[in-house]
């Protein structure tokens, strides 16, 4: 089971133009802001640029499914055909992702906050 879509990442290449797009778009100031990823939160929506993205296999936005069972949300994925990306990892204060693409070359992100 989900709780829905609560995080999409663009991949970009200029994290400063990015950021001030979307901050011009947003009307708020990034929440996270470093060389390495910066996220802002508006409407209970978490949207973050990524300037590795592209050298990590993204190729446009990838939506971050947020689910109490990462590992076994991944588990059913793959064994429902999809093909591993990222496999769980933590990116900071317990919060996991991993990714996979599906077999049309879409990528799907599932997230999971530390309280799950």
């Amino acid at each position: 089971m989900t709780a829905g879509l609560k995080t999409i990442i663009y991949p970009v290449k200029d994290l400063a133009r990015a950021k001030s797009l979307f901050s011009a778009l947003l009307a708020v100031e990034p929440y996270a802001d470093e060389p390495y990823y910066v996220g802002f939160r508006d409407a209970g929506q978490d949207v973050g640029l990524d300037p590795n993205g592209h050298a990590a296999g993204m190729t446009g936005p990838v939506p971050y499914w947020s689910v109490s069972d990462i590992r076994g949300r991944l588990a059913a994925l793959l064994e429902a055909g999809a093909e591993l990306l990222q496999d769980v990892r933590d990116v900071g204060g317990g919060k996991l992702i991993a990714s996979v693409k599906d077999a049309d070359g879409n990528l799907v992100g599932l997230t999971q906050d530390p309280a799950a």
